[in-house]
């Protein structure tokens, strides 16, 4: 008989790196009293598993491997459907629409079970209802015990499986309670162990913390296939579905989906979709961000006013505010701004954020124009990266960049070579 004995481990709160002793800093992550005691069952003694193996050559890959969800732009984030088998890790902020994207996901998929342990089988009925969706394809279960699963998917046998979301599942085998760190490590682990086992693909949702990561051990995302994450702002309609990691295709991708009544609908051409209505006022620029392999036009927002502290005040959203003080450091250096005195406010319009350098020209011609109160060109676009020395700098894609600008009428900018030049042929 095999008999069980009981250890005693650390996880880090944080990282969720194991430990054997408890330690007041954690050794992997840095940070202190993150350390949490945990009982762990092990067994004395375990049969071992014999090994199996065959030809790569011998395993079979067909069009029917990918399962397409109905949304072309949500394919197109999974690298053209949801691999059969693979491990699907969907984060962002609670309330951002997880659940609703989810739910109408499946709704066009083969036999799902939706595993539902934040609402109740009614609710999800009231959501589909006000969805207008079918509804005809989904088991729910508000079963969370992970242990269970195995026997479910034997008896329902279904091709996607949708767990919401992995704080609220357990395995009753291993001790602590649902959300802990060892719990969604544990559980996340026999996901993906059932994936593979029964070639069924998993979609595990996971909320985003304060810092932007997947709330539980970081453990979690690499035992997943893909990992994509659901942005965006409540107070702007637009969602972004971003790759960050995925097997079975580009990373970096992304899908432009719009809030509505009935739901997330997908944008097919996003190009222009971020571009504010109000167009050549002081302080607006406008660039052209790369997301993935696609260009999008996005309005750079700017008001530059008087201090009336002793400090100025840099504010950012959308941008990095870093970047943001170089950028002003470079204007009053190489262009003459006296920016020493005046608080500088920079908003990237939809709520979308621009994380790459080819923003730098956009954003310091529209602080520029806000200082100096004068309009830029209509109809224009500026992309460059800065340097520290006010030279600009040529950015990846830039023919693609200018094809998709001038198919929606706008005139690129973007041949100056160092930002004082670009103010002077700008703001005349």
């Amino acid at each position: 008989m095999v008999k069980k004995s009981e250890r005693t481990i650390f996880v880090c709160d944080n990282c969720g790196n194991e430990f054997s002793n408890w330690a007041g800093r954690c050794s992997a992550c840095g940070e202190w009293n993150t350390l949490k005691e945990f009982k762990s069952e092990t067994l004395s003694s375990k049969s071992v598993e014999i090994i199996s193996a065959k030809k790569l050559n011998d395993f079979s890959v067909t069009s029917k491997t990918r399962i397409q969800t109905g949304f072309s732009e949500v394919d197109r984030v999974f690298g053209g459907g949801i691999v059969d088998g693979s491990v699907i890790l969907l984060g962002g902020e609670p309330g951002i629409g997880k659940s609703t994207l989810l739910l109408q996901i499946v709704d066009n998929l083969p036999r799902t079970l939706y595993i539902s342990g934040e609402e109740s089988g009614q609710q999800l009925k009231l959501r589909a209802e006000r969805l207008k969706l079918s509804g005809k394809n989904i088991e729910v279960s508000s079963a969370v015990d992970i242990a269970a699963l195995e026997a479910a998917i034997i008896e329902i046998e279904p091709k996607i499986i949708v767990v919401d979301s992995i704080q609220t599942v357990y395995d009753s085998h291993v001790s602590g309670t649902a959300g802990s760190q060892i719990q969604i490590k544990e559980s996340g682990l026999v996901l993906q162990q059932l994936a593979k086992k029964y070639s069924v693909a998993i979609i595990i949702v996971g909320h985003v913390t304060k810092e932007g990561t997947v709330a539980g051990p970081r453990m979690l995302e690499h035992l997943v296939d893909v990992v994509v994450y659901l942005e965006g702002e409540r107070s702007h309609d637009a969602r972004i579905l971003r790759t960050v990691k995925n097997r079975f295709g580009n990373t970096d991708e992304i899908a432009v989906l719009k809030m509505g009544e009935s739901g997330l609908v997908e944008i097919k051409n996003p190009g222009a979709f971020f571009l504010s209505e109000a167009d050549n006022l002081p302080g607006s620029a406008t660039t052209v961000l790369l997301e993935g392999s696609r260009p999008l036009l996005v309005e750079i927002q700017a008001l530059v006013t008087p201090t009336t502290f002793g400090y100025p005040r840099r504010t950012a959203s959308g941008f990095d505010l870093n970047r943001l003080n170089i950028i002003i450091g470079v204007l009053t250096k190489r262009a003459g701004l006296n920016l020493g005195n005046q608080d500088v406010y920079i908003s990237v319009a939809g709520g979308l954020s621009a994380r790459e350098p080819s923003a730098d020209l956009a954003v310091a011609l529209a602080i520029a124009s806000s200082y100096k109160n004068k309009s830029l060109p209509e109809k224009s676009v500026y992309f460059a990266e800065i340097g520290l020395t006010g030279e600009l700098k040529k950015v990846m894609a830039a023919d693609k960049r200018k094809k998709e600008a001038e198919t929606l009428g706008y005139k690129v900018y973007s041949s100056y070579k160092n930002i004082s030049i670009a103010l002077e042929r700008t703001l005349l």
